[in-house]
C-alpha cells in the first residue's frame, strides 16, 4: 500500500480520498477549510497543516483544487507544495488548469529532483462512487508506470495521452462537450414543453433515447430537480469553456458551439446563478423563453 498526500478536498477530491482509504492506502490530506476534510480524518486519513507537510509526508501527492491561480496558490510559498518535495517524490495534479501553467510547475518540480504529471479525470460524483472514473495522464512514461496502479484505485480507466500538459488538452476537449450536451439537451426538453409535452414525459424519453450520453442520463434529470449542492457549478464550468476557447484560439479550431454555450453561462451568472450545476442552463433558456421552473 501506498503513502500518498492529497491537496483540495472538494467534493471530487474528498470523495477520491475516501476511495484511497478504502484501498488500504495511507493518505494525509490538506484543506483550506479543514471542517471539510473531518469526514475523511474520521475515516483515518491524517490531517496536516499546510501543503508542504503533505508532500514531506507522502511518496506520491495528489491535487485537486479549482483553478490555475489556486493551483498556484497550493504550490508556492514557504509553505506550499513545491517546499516539500524532494529527489524521488512525485506531484500528481488532478485539477483542471491552463495546460501552459501545469508544464511550467511542472519543470520547477523536476528541478528538485522529483517529478510531477497531469491527471485530470472524465466524469462526475456519481461516477466516482460508482467506481467508474476514468483517468488522462500527462508526463513521462516511467512515471506513468509507477503511477497508473494507484490511480486504478481511484478509477478503472487510465490512460496515458503524452507529454505534460497533454492530459489537461484532453480534458479540456472532453469537457466543452458537457456544457454544449446540457444546452442542447435543454433546448429540446423545452422545446417538447412549450409544445404540450410533460417535462418529465420529455426528460424520460429524451434520457433513453439515441442522444442519451451517460452525462445526459445522469445530470438530465436535474432539469426536473437540482441537486442541493452543484456537482461542478457555473463558474467551474465556464473555467473550462475559457480555457477550451483559448486553446482553440492558439491551434486555430473554431469552437461555435462551445462560444455559444459560453454565452449561455455568461447568462446564467448575469441571472445570479453563478453557483448552482451547470445543469441550471435549462433554467436560462427558460425564462428566455419567456417561462420558468
Amino acid at each position: 500500500m501506498a503513502n500518498l498526500g492529497f491537496v483540495g478536498l472538494g467534493v471530487m477530491g474528498g470523495d477520491m480520498v475516501a476511495r484511497l482509504l478504502d484501498k488500504g492506502h495511507t493518505v494525509t490530506g490538506y484543506n483550506r477549510t479543514k471542517s471539510k476534510a473531518q469526514r475523511l480524518i474520521d475515516r483515518g486519513m491524517k490531517w496536516a497543516d499546510s501543503p508542504r507537510a503533505v508532500c514531506a509526508a507522502a511518496d506520491v501527492t495528489l491535487s485537486m483544487v479549482t483553478n490555475s491561480a489556486a493551483l498556484e496558490q497550493v504550490f508556492d510559498g514557504p509553505e506550499g507544495m513545491l517546499a516539500g518535495l524532494s529527489a524521488g517524490k512525485v506531484l500528481v495534479d488532478m485539477s483542471t488548469v491552463s495546460p501552459a501553467v501545469s508544464r511550467a510547475l511542472a519543470a520547477r518540480v523536476r528541478e528538485k529532483g522529483a517529478d510531477m504529471a497531469d491527471a485530470p479525470v472524465s466524469g462526475s460524483v456519481i461516477t466516482l462512487q460508482q467506481g467508474k472514473l476514468s483517468v488522462m495522464v500527462g508526463g513521462r512514461p516511467d512515471t506513468f508506470e509507477r503511477l497508473k496502479p494507484l490511480l486504478l484505485d481511484i478509477g478503472p480507466k487510465v490512460t496515458h495521452v503524452g507529454d505534460n500538459g497533454l492530459a489537461l488538452v484532453m480534458k479540456i476537449a472532453t469537457n466543452l462537450s458537457l456544457a454544449v450536451q446540457m444546452l442542447a439537451f435543454s433546448e429540446g426538453v423545452l422545446l417538447a414543453e412549450k409544445s404540450g409535452i410533460a417535462r418529465e414525459t420529455a426528460v424520460d424519453v429524451m434520457t433513453h433515447s439515441v442522444i442519451g450520453s451517460p452525462m445526459v442520463q445522469y445530470r438530465g434529470p436535474f432539469v426536473l430537480k437540482m441537486p442541493d449542492e452543484a456537482w461542478f457549478d457555473v463558474n467551474m464550468m465556464q473555467k473550462d469553456m475559457l480555457l477550451a476557447l483559448e486553446l482553440g484560439r492558439q491551434v486555430d479550431v473554431p469552437l461555435p458551439t462551445t462560444a455559444a454555450t459560453n454565452e449561455m453561462l455568461t447568462a446564467a451568472r448575469g441571472m445570479g446563478l453563478a453557483k448552482k450545476d451547470f445543469a441550471i442552463l435549462f433554467e436560462v433558456l427558460a425564462r428566455m423563453s419567456g417561462g420558468s421552473k
